[in-house]
């Protein structure tokens, strides 16, 4: 249902952008009208046709070659009209006029075909990345078991499907587990990684062990792979900051191990938020250390609250000022709202403090645990990632 959707989606914006390219392409033909009739109706010393140009030069920013082609040609048309009513085709003036215009108007061809197989490649690039998210990151669902889940992931680099973040929901038995993370490192390696360090979690997850022994799981994935992925130098530097979490169905508590990744923030009801003291580990994959010893910090998580998830991308956001974005106290006025309306809050609010363009990727994850937990989704996992471009 939702693919038909989707598709009848995209289906009605490209009938409207059909729409809209020809209703503009009524100005350029409209302006060559008035400009022919305006040149015809002065004295023969003032030449108005060099403005003919005007109109082919407008085409290509709202439509294809094709067009571009057909208004340059109305506009020569109504050049040699004017040169007709106006000395004959055989003057100098008119003859350099027609040419140029001829020549100017190819050139726009030229110049919108080329930009059309731009915008086509361009267009193919995004249907490989967004291919690729879908298959890297799994979308979260609104509910499971007793939490209610909004996300928000931001891109830094534009038109990016994948950046550097990502984060996970597995459900298991009588609890939920969640994975928010930070891959280090450019390219397909980085890409890889992330695919990696998701795919282990989702396979573990659902086991019965503890958070810590998660964590060193995942630490032999990452490790275990570093080296296939990225040969190069870079490799002794690849890592990923995690933090996992454990919510139980029935105990009003929450359970983490943190891989060096930032605490959350604990929202109650009446503008109460906590950031928990963690006891974090280094981050998964550093190498030259010695194996870590993960903690399980445990705190508590009543029925009302929120637990904010995010990684360093949203907080190191700077202003024109160079100061970064305090998110402890811009949420603290929005502790009573739900996850979506929180997550829209911060999204605007984040990308006004950092002018519209973020320097990292940032994401976030709202869990608010509701008053009863429903049975249901046993089993499973849930996610979305993906690995710094």
């Amino acid at each position: 249902m939702r693919t038909w959707w989707n598709g009848a989606a995209g289906l009605r914006q490209s009938w409207h952008s059909w729409q809209s390219s020809h209703a503009l392409l009524l100005l350029p033909i409209a302006l060559i009208l008035v400009i022919a009739v305006a040149d015809l109706r002065t004295p023969q010393d003032i030449h108005l046709g060099p403005a003919l140009v005007i109109a082919p030069a407008l085409t290509p920013s709202f439509a294809g070659p094709r067009a571009t082609a057909l208004v340059g040609a109305l506009a020569v048309a109504a050049q040699v009209v004017i040169a007709v009513f106006h000395g004959g085709l055989t003057t100098a003036n008119h003859i350099v006029q027609i040419v140029t215009l001829t020549v100017l108007s190819v050139m726009l061809v030229v110049y919108s075909a080329v930009r059309e197989r731009r915008r086509a490649q361009l267009a193919q690039v995004r249907s490989v990345a967004e291919a690729a998210q879908h298959v890297l990151m799994w979308p979260l669902p609104e509910q499971i078991g007793p939490l209610r889940i909004a996300s928000l992931y931001l891109a830094a680099e534009d038109e990016a499907q994948i950046g550097g973040d990502l984060y996970a929901v597995t459900r298991s038995a009588d609890q939920v587990r969640v994975l928010i993370g930070d891959v280090r490192g450019k390219g397909l390696a980085a890409i890889g990684e992330a695919a990696l360090l998701l795919s282990a979690f989702r396979e573990s997850a659902h086991r019965d062990i503890s958070l810590p022994e998660l964590a060193v799981v995942l630490e032999q994935s990452v490790t275990r792979n570093a080296a296939d992925l990225d040969s190069s130098e870079e490799a002794d530097e690849r890592f990923a900051t995690a933090l996992l979490i454990e919510i139980p169905d029935r105990d009003p508590i929450t359970r983490m191990t943190s891989c060096g990744h930032p605490p959350p923030l604990l929202l109650s009801p009446g503008h109460a938020v906590t950031d928990p003291s963690l006891h974090p580990s280094p981050p998964l994959g550093v190498r030259g250390t010695a194996a870590p010893e993960h903690t399980l910090d445990v705190f508590s998580f009543e029925p009302g609250d929120t637990l904010l998830l995010y990684t360093d991308g949203v907080t190191e956001a700077r202003d024109a000022r160079r100061r970064f974005y305090p998110l402890a106290d811009r949420v603290a006025q929005w502790t009573d709202s739900s996850p979506e309306t929180l997550i829209h809050h911060i999204r605007r609010d984040l990308l006004a403090h950092a002018g519209g363009r973020l320097g990292d990727d940032a994401a976030l994850i709202a869990l608010h645990r509701t008053p009863a937990a429903p049975r249901r989704h046993r089993h499973g996992a849930l996610g979305h990632g993906s690995a710094r471009a």
